[in-house]
């Protein structure tokens, strides 16, 4: 929602007292925005739990979970909740001190330096422009359900191409109308969850809570938390849209003060909502024990008609394909802002168009535009081969934690040379205690999201996801020697250690 107000009004003076104090904070930091500061704080809010979307988070990977795990897997979300709230509070410090368009980029060049933020940007904007089109794509059988036909691969892919052209529609008309956008996506999904939610454990509960505790024989008979650790995929699957608060740091008023907290909400309130929506559906699937043994492969949906018959379910489905626009959406600016800030610091090749900018809707439309096409792509490739789609969306969540984590590397190294977090935000003497945590639980995560998991498969599906990281990484690599722009950028990096080796850019 954009904060509206009268001149003279004591709305009008904090946003004009802002602009000026964001503008001098910017231009210490050595840039001048294009970007319209039209995003409240409610609407960066929105934005990051629409990112993070709960309902397609629970709906996407309920039945693996459940399946894999038996309930207990729903501890996961508070597991990875805590976890994660370590990342968030370890990024409020960064963003704060430099509250710069583009999130992991241009926090990783100024704590690290130019080659270093190059690698981070890469390995995240793939795993981005790779999540949208997991998210348009996982919409496409929804979007069949609710229509009444069937998903056919050409219809699925048709759809997602669909929603993605209208999440990119959505994009080019500005700030104020993707704020707006991510306040309605955000209601809907809220409401919607707790809608369903209540009426699945007043009407339809088929369990109490100790159903929590039992694992119905998952994991067979081998050690319980092996499973766990698989099943904790769903939670692990959730807690990263409090990234994109920061995307779009030059969009927001005060945002060393405001993005803390909205990235603090998000993790709060997002949480809660998928926990609750988790929750309520694994007390309404009838028979567990079926859903383990792969005789219902589908709970969700049989939840769903049973407890709203075909009519209600279909209202259902309506809010959670909302959840999917938001969630494209969402993930589609924040890869455009990076896009835009790797083009105006001359980091990779087509950046004079990267970082062309509309002056009147204040987009990058041509970052918007990449943002688009690679996952287009990536979707129509799927009429070709599935399987192929499926190898490529495996390093969706693990690059993203990927990029995280390298963010997170590079602060404890700046603190471990000197660095003291000077923004609006500062954890004080825990800094370094809650950074090391958040590295520590990052690794741990990634080395479960790795993890071989398919022993009869052949070696290269069962080490896919490091398989694929190690492509990304070294086709990013082998990019870095053969066309080396990072180090002719200009731009500011490597200045938040006070050392004068910083120069080095290393």
């Amino acid at each position: 929602m954009t904060q509206t107000s009268t001149p003279g009004s004591p709305a009008d003076d904090f946003y004009s007292f802002h602009d000026h104090d964001d503008a001098a904070h910017l231009h210490a930091l050595g840039y001048k925005s294009e970007f319209k500061r039209d995003m409240s704080p409610w609407a960066n809010f929105s934005l990051g739990f629409t990112y993070l979307s709960p309902v397609v988070g629970v709906y996407t990977l309920f039945a693996y979970a459940l399946a894999t795990g038996g309930p207990p897997m729903i501890w996961s979300f508070l597991l990875v909740g805590l976890g994660q709230l370590l990342v968030a509070l370890t990024f409020s410090e960064i963003v704060a001190q430099f509250p710069v368009a583009g999130g992991v980029y241009p926090w990783a060049r100024r704590l690290w330096g130019r080659r270093y933020a190059w690698m981070t940007g890469w390995v995240y904007m793939v795993a981005l422009l790779v999540t949208i089109a997991s998210v348009v794509y996982g919409a496409g059988p929804y979007i069949a359900a609710t229509l009444g036909i069937d998903a056919t691969v050409n219809s699925t892919i048709s759809f997602a191409l669909a929603l993605l052209a209208l999440a990119t529609a959505i994009n080019f008309m500005g700030t104020k109308v993707l704020a707006k956008a991510a306040i309605i996506g955000f209601t809907a999904e809220i409401i919607g969850a707790l809608v369903v939610g209540i009426w699945l454990l007043v009407g339809h509960r088929h369990h109490n809570l100790g159903v929590l505790f039992d694992s119905f024989g998952a994991g067979g008979d081998g050690n319980y938390l092996w499973a766990f650790a698989a099943a904790a995929l769903i939670g692990i699957y959730q807690y990263y849209g409090f990234e994109a608060c920061g995307d779009v740091a030059e969009e927001v008023p005060d945002p060393g003060r405001l993005i803390p907290k909205a990235m603090r909400r998000t993790i709060y309130v997002g949480g809660a909502a998928a926990t609750f929506v988790c929750l309520a559906l694994v007390l309404a699937v009838t028979d567990i024990p079926g859903v383990i043994s792969g005789e219902n492969p589908d709970p969700v949906s049989s939840v769903l008609n049973e407890a709203f018959g075909p009519v209600g379910a279909k209202a259902v489905l309506a809010i959670v394909l909302i959840s999917f626009l938001s969630c494209a959406m969402s993930l589609q600016a924040a890869a455009s802002r990076l896009a835009y800030s790797y083009g105006r610091d001359g980091m990779i090749m087509g950046s004079s168009l990267l970082k062309k900018f509309s002056t009147t809707r204040h987009v990058p439309p041509y970052a918007l535009l990449l943002a688009a096409a690679v996952p287009a792509v990536i979707v129509v490739g799927s009429k070709f081969s599935t399987d192929a789609i499926t190898k490529i969306i495996s390093f969706a969540a693990f690059g993203i934690y990927l990029g995280f984590q390298m963010v997170v590397l590079a602060a404890l190294r700046a603190r471990l040379k000197g660095w003291v977090p000077s923004g609006k935000y500062s954890l004080g003497k825990w800094g370094l205690t809650v950074n090391v945590a958040a590295l520590i639980y990052g690794v741990t995560a990634m080395i479960n999201m790795a993890w071989p998991r398919t022993p009869d498969a052949a070696w290269y599906d069962n080490w896919i996801v490091a398989l694929s990281a190690a492509v990304v990484v070294g086709i990013g690599l082998i990019y870095m020697v053969v066309h080396p722009l990072h180090d002719r950028s200009t731009g500011p990096y490597a200045d938040a250690i006070p050392d004068p080796a910083r120069t080095a850019g290393l």
